[in-house]
């Protein structure tokens, strides 16, 4: 079995790549909600090239809320209608030839020509979804959503949290650096219908995640069940984050 990054090689991701990015957006209202779940749990549901990163021995499992702006190409302006959305995903940490980076089981989000792109050029499974995100006060955020019915697998979600202190730093090593330091995502070609031919690699690039404590309030979800996974259990691990300015580029094939 191929061995696990070294911190070497994940304090290499924050590089930025040469070339021109592709899109820039901006991530902000995030929440980083993580379980720790046994690898071999996860390791079926990925391509067979991609193997399970790991931190203390075991898988992180993330559901992951935010709210996304400022949304372009390289050539093109801001689009209205299109260049803020929200989303939501569930989402694992895989690695490749010592290339760490995200892999996810389900993108959902509200604007539909961003569902339709993502599907179509960068091959991620996105469903189309409907989401609302309050704020009740101004440290306390209400995210809410249900999948659009149209083909997708059922999968509503709930969640309320307030906002804490900012939090220093993540220091290498950590584990708020192994689960918020991703400088790359995968995707594979026919991920829908089994384990894809074709394994791609997307690069991305930011700053480190200005990070504050969170706490749920409250907390209702069927994303992880709709992935014939099993309930995650136990209190997440939590982080708030943004707001943040993210390049991505073209996916390459690996």
């Amino acid at each position: 079995m191929p061995s696990s990054p070294t911190l070497a090689d994940r304090l290499a991701m924050r590089e930025r790549p040469t070339g021109w990015p592709l899109m820039h957006q901006e991530w902000g209202d995030l929440l980083f909600m993580h379980w720790p779940v046994p690898a071999e749990l996860l390791q079926p549901h990925l391509p067979a090239r991609l193997q399970i990163d790991t931190h203390d021995g075991y898988a992180w499992l993330g559901v992951v809320p935010f709210r996304m702006w400022n949304v372009h190409s390289r050539i093109t302006p801001p689009v209205p209608g299109v260049r803020e959305f929200l989303e939501l995903n569930v989402r694992t940490y895989v690695h490749l030839d010592g290339v760490p980076g995200v892999w996810f089981f389900s993108l959902d989000a509200t604007n539909p020509l961003a569902v339709w792109a993502a599907r179509t050029f960068f091959y991620l499974p996105y469903f189309r979804a409907h989401l609302h995100l309050e704020r009740p006060t101004a440290e306390q955020l209400h995210y809410t959503g249900h999948r659009v019915h149209n083909g997708a697998p059922d999968a509503h979600f709930s969640a309320t949290w307030a906002l804490g202190e900012l939090l220093p730093p993540t220091e290498p090593g950590s584990l708020a650096f192994f689960l918020t330091e991703r400088y790359a995502l995968y995707a594979a070609s026919g991920q829908g219908v089994g384990r894809g031919e074709k394994l791609y690699r997307g690069r991305i690039a930011h700053q480190p995640w200005p990070l504050r404590e969170a706490e749920l309030l409250a907390y209702d979800s069927t994303l992880v069940e709709s992935h014939g996974l099993p309930t995650p259990l136990g209190a997440p691990v939590l982080h708030a984050g943004g707001p943040l300015k993210v390049d991505l580029w073209h996916l390459q094939r690996v």
